[in-house]
């Protein structure tokens, strides 16, 4: 019998939605490799170069760009973020399931790949806030950003929300319990679908 790829579990959300979290979480009990991206921004307290993001200057990134590394990326809040495609490809090849956490401009790009590796392992879902009340809250309660920075999430944010048709799954965040139990469950199914054993 053939070992079946990896599954590409490319999961978006506004900030504050969760997906961070939920991404992480599945990493750590070893239910998928995390595909680190690479930033232009400055760490926030308690990140760490390699492990929450490969922390890159300005040059560097566009350096990647010119060379075709990147599988997407996109400038977003003012910096740069991108995942690089041997951060996916080698994985996905050897039957590793991987899950990128990238915002709707990211998802796009990597629905457009020509690479049948990416096509063909793709999963796609877009994790929605409860509402924009306790999104509002779920952003102002990091403590980490100033109100200007909030209100510039919170805009950008509900404009990410409109872009929810386009994934093929969509989950409507409620606990973080929950949240995980329902967001676990979707990539085990995807593990059992029979044209993944093709």
């Amino acid at each position: 019998m053939s070992q079946r790829s990896g599954i590409l579990f490319l999961v978006s959300g506004p900030s504050g939605s969760g997906k961070t979290t939920l991404c992480r979480r599945l990493s750590e009990e070893g239910e998928a490799s995390y595909a680190i991206s690479c930033t232009t921004r400055q760490p926030r307290p308690g990140e760490t170069h390699g492990k929450d993001y490969f922390f890159l200057s300005i040059p560097e990134f566009k350096e990647k760009i010119a060379n075709g590394e990147f599988l997407e990326f996109a400038e977003v809040h003012g910096n740069f973020y991108g995942t690089l495609t041997s951060e996916v490809i080698n994985k996905l090849e050897q039957g590793t399931d991987v899950v990128l956490d990238i915002d709707v401009q990211g998802a796009a790009q990597v629905r457009d790949t020509t690479n049948p590796t990416v096509k063909n392992a793709l999963v796609d879902i877009f994790i929605m806030p409860p509402s924009k009340e306790e999104l509002h809250k779920r952003l102002s309660g990091r403590g980490t950003d100033s109100t200007e920075v909030i209100a510039t999430r919170m805009k950008n944010s509900l404009e990410e929300m409109e872009h929810w048709p386009k994934y093929t799954f969509r989950l409507l965040s409620r606990t973080h319990e929950e949240d995980y139990t329902h967001f676990k469950s979707l990539l085990l199914g995807e593990r059992l679908r029979i044209n993944r054993h093709l």
